[in-house]
């Protein structure tokens, strides 16, 4: 993990010329909201779970087929 003094140190590495571009990373960065909102659609598909054999991504047609005509 990452402690505040060594991000102080690294700051302290910045040229002087550079400290408004620094500024406005940090502070962009002290203002963002957490996320309170809404899961979004790709956290609700992460979500997504299915009940299948090991192979059924690689076999998908065999499981398609109606039960009378696989091998």
């Amino acid at each position: 993990m990452v402690t505040k003094e060594e991000i102080k140190s690294e700051i302290e590495k910045v040229p002087d010329d550079r400290l408004a571009e620094l500024y406005l990373v940090v502070k962009r960065f002290t203002q963002s909201k957490p996320e309170t909102s809404e899961p979004t659609l790709m956290s609700k598909l992460r979500r997504i779970r299915i009940n299948a054999p090991p192979d059924f991504s690689e076999n998908i047609d065999l499981y398609q087929a109606p039960r009378a005509f696989r091998l």
